[in-house]
């Protein structure tokens, strides 16, 4: 496997997803169509990440391991460390610029952007599962206490998941 390569693709899924194992089904696409790695090589590197010690996110290196021995496990540790390193220069960058009323105006509009995808997204949740009073109540209730921001969300949320199953 071409190590540049590797590096590029985990880069790529390491950008694109939230972090822990949400890189793993675009490295699964990527690898497994190029043929770079069978199925079994890839779960033996999602066994041997799971059962090492840190975050599951590291997996990465034992499959960087399995393509390329250690200068591939070095290239996909840079991989997934760059991500978190560009939002720190993000971060500082925004600190710089965040007074700006162009950079406020984006900024409320990624909200009502974020607002509107968050929404469409519940609403297929809801109609997946049926959209019946229950969920609906939950639904108002649980924003009702976010929008209090008195109770924690993983308080709502337990609230949400034992009235869910309760009733």
């Amino acid at each position: 496997m071409n190590l540049l390569l590797l590096f590029l693709l985990t880069l790529k899924a390491s950008l694109f997803s939230t972090g822990g194992m949400g890189n793993v089904p675009s490295l699964h696409d990527d690898l497994i169509a190029r043929g770079a790695v069978t199925e079994r090589q890839l779960a033996e590197a999602l066994a041997v990440g799971q059962v090492s010690p840190g975050p599951n996110g590291l997996w990465v290196v034992s499959l960087g391991y399995l393509l390329g021995g250690l200068p591939g496990a070095l290239w996909t540790l840079a991989a997934i460390s760059l991500p978190p390193l560009l939002i720190l220069v993000v971060e500082r960058l925004y600190r710089k610029v965040q007074e700006h009323p162009a950079v406020e105006g984006f900024i409320r509009g990624l909200a009502l952007a974020v607002s509107g995808v968050f929404v469409v997204v519940l609403y297929r949740i809801l109609q997946g599962n049926g959209l019946d009073v229950k969920s609906v109540l939950i639904v108002t209730v649980s924003f009702a206490l976010g929008a209090s921001k008195r109770i924690p969300v993983i308080v709502i949320l337990a609230l949400a998941a034992i009235f869910g199953i309760a009733f």
